[in-house]
């Protein structure tokens, strides 16, 4: 199971390395920090018909304790899963540019204002496992 969990964490890396992520720390320190903050990093914010907009923000970034062990009972493992996610957030709209006529221009996304290990809410995020 620490496999899957080192794993993961890896993989967990290589995504926000791989979308333009500004991280102002060196990369020792992001290999050890254990928690859950705001960083500031980039993504392309696109849609049908308009031209794509570079836009850097403000989202949620970490690693949270998680553990399971097994117990006699059904069903037979405790699970403790907690992972970086927003704790607050407001809501910033751009005008994308040369939209095709009758393409609304405007794209609205979060900016994180806080972050917390927490569970995680498909309200406000891709809970996805492997």
């Amino acid at each position: 199971m620490k496999l899957a969990y080192l794993f993961l964490g890896s993989m967990a890396l290589f995504l926000l390395a791989g979308c333009s992520c500004v991280l102002s720390t060196s990369s020792e320190d992001l290999l050890t920090f254990v928690g859950c903050a705001v960083r500031e990093f980039t993504f392309l914010a696109k849609k049908p018909g308009c031209r794509g907009l570079r836009i850097t923000t403000d989202a949620c970034w970490g690693r949270c304790e998680t553990w399971e062990k097994p117990i006699l009972e059904p069903p037979y493992i405790e699970a403790h899963h907690r992972v970086c996610t927003y704790n607050e957030t407001r809501q910033v709209t751009v005008k994308l540019p040369n939209c095709a006529p009758g393409v609304d221009p405007f794209y609205t996304y979060p900016v994180a204002v806080r972050c917390d290990c927490g569970a995680c809410s498909t309200a406000s995020t891709e809970c996805e496992t492997l």
